[in-house]
């Protein structure tokens, strides 16, 4: 098969073609959420372990296996059984749900695992849950950052500061905290009239296109906790490029995705963001709308975790009309015809190195952005291997696992550097985050990208 014909390849996994998402069922209908059947179905080949990227690193850590389905087989044999710790190493990167071959439902296991031994074993007063459900509650600090955003970036990466947040939190000191933008996404995105100024645009891009003007498209973006308050550019980069192909554009209410606070055994907490997440979007899932996330750990979070792990009305129905941005844009429109008469100037750089997120794997997009951008004129996008980025969330921001999450990022370091780019590409915010601190590099996401090479 040659290169060009590898470009065209896209066979999204379900829900990604437009069919109906089954999450996988291991509860016998039942309100009480016990994993312990699903834990016949591991036959102990671990192959979950060696894909595990902190077992691979870390000896004395037990693997998925252990932490899944010999775990809760434990707790059959006696309900007295507590959770061991070092479930708290898992990282959430999920990629033990890929690597199964039986279908396991381990980052199941793993979450609720979590949660029980948070909720049961874990010391509230201790250091180690304050900071926790301080990274977990990341969009709380972030909202009051916003308010004061140029204080709140000097007074974050002040030397003393952050040797502060080590010794008295277990915040490692050795990142540097992310920068707050000056104007969040949705102040920006009131500022273009909202909902309203976002149907008069795009009935003028159908217009432009050809289209019908009363054309039914319509999306609702979740934007999730980072675009909003720090990287607004690739919101902005999503609204532009979907309103250039037609396409009505609401903002609903929402919450975090829940992804830190599942990492984090936080599970009341996930609850309360996703009620809110699904009550918006449910509505609008009712109206027509398709659901779309420009973070893949968000849409990861709508589409497997939420059914998974609460029996909220509407879970079902939003989970199986939420798509991560670019793939959905890959199903409904030729992106590879615009492309192909593209012409992108010299503000992105013409070489990068791609790093797929784990989470974009689990939904069947690991090579998009490598697929999308092939046949781009000045434009190369070089895959820098299936390795993963490390930090996973707030995983990689803890003290103690700030040397595990460099070690897991090691390969990923090496395949960038040794890439013909120096700017790299990713679709999630830490995977981003990683990247930079790895290596030095400026890292773009695929949005973008195409901004620059559709929208006019």
């Amino acid at each position: 098969m040659s290169d060009s014909q590898q470009h065209h390849q896209f066979d999204p996994v379900a829900p990604n073609a437009g069919e109906d998402f089954e999450p996988t069922d291991v509860f016998d209908d039942s309100d009480d959420f016990d994993l312990r059947p699903g834990a016949d179905s591991c036959y102990k080949c671990s192959t979950c372990d060696t894909n595990c990227p902190v077992a691979e690193v870390k000896d004395d850590f037990p693997g998925p296996k252990f932490q899944g389905p010999e775990q809760w087989r434990l707790k059959r044999r006696d309900d007295d059984h507590s959770v061991d710790d070092s479930v708290m190493d898992c990282s959430n990167c999920m990629r033990c749900d890929n690597a199964c071959p039986s279908g396991v439902p381990l980052s199941q296991m793993h979450n609720t695992a979590r949660g029980e031994y948070v909720s049961e074993e874990m010391n509230k007063l201790s250091v180690e849950y304050v900071r926790n459900r301080l990274l977990a509650n990341y969009r709380k600090s972030a909202w009051l950052a916003s308010k004061l955003p140029r204080v709140a970036n000097a007074a974050a990466n002040f030397g003393p500061a952050r040797w502060l947040g080590e010794k008295l939190l277990g915040v490692t000191a050795e990142r540097e905290f992310p920068d707050f933008a000056t104007e969040t996404f949705t102040e920006w995105w009131a500022a273009q009239g909202g909902a309203a100024g976002s149907k008069e645009r795009a009935r003028e891009a159908r217009e432009r296109r050809g289209e019908p003007r009363d054309a039914d498209k319509k999306v609702a973006y979740f934007h999730g906790c980072y675009a909003e308050y720090n990287t607004p550019e690739v919101a902005k980069a999503l609204v532009r490029v979907y309103e250039h192909f037609g396409y009505e554009i609401v903002v609903p209410e929402q919450g975090c995705s829940g992804t830190p606070m599942f990492a984090n055994g936080m599970l009341d907490d996930a609850r309360r963001d996703a009620e809110v997440n699904i009550s918006s979007l449910a509505d609008l899932v009712e109206e027509g709308y398709d659901a779309i996330a420009s973070c893949t750990s968000c849409s990861m979070a709508i589409r497997q975790e939420y059914p998974e792990l609460f029996d909220i009305d509407g879970v079902d129905e939003v989970a199986a009309n939420t798509f991560e941005s670019v793939e959905y844009l890959r199903i409904h429109e030729d992106l590879e015809g615009e492309l192909g008469d593209a012409d992108v100037g010299d503000d992105l750089a013409a070489e990068f190195a791609y790093h797929a997120p784990c989470h974009a794997r689990n939904q069947g997009l690991d090579r998009q952005a490598v697929e999308l951008f092939g046949d781009l004129d000045g434009v190369g996008v070089e895959d820098v291997g299936d390795s993963c980025s490390g930090i996973s969330g707030t995983y990689g921001w803890k003290a103690e696992k700030y040397e595990t999450s460099m070690e897991i990022g090691d390969e990923m370091f090496d395949h960038m550097e040794g890439a013909d780019g120096e700017t790299g590409m990713t679709e999630c915010p830490t995977c981003a985050m990683q990247m930079e601190h790895g290596t030095g590099y400026d890292v773009r996401h695929p949005l973008e990208l195409l901004e620059a090479a559709v929208v006019a």
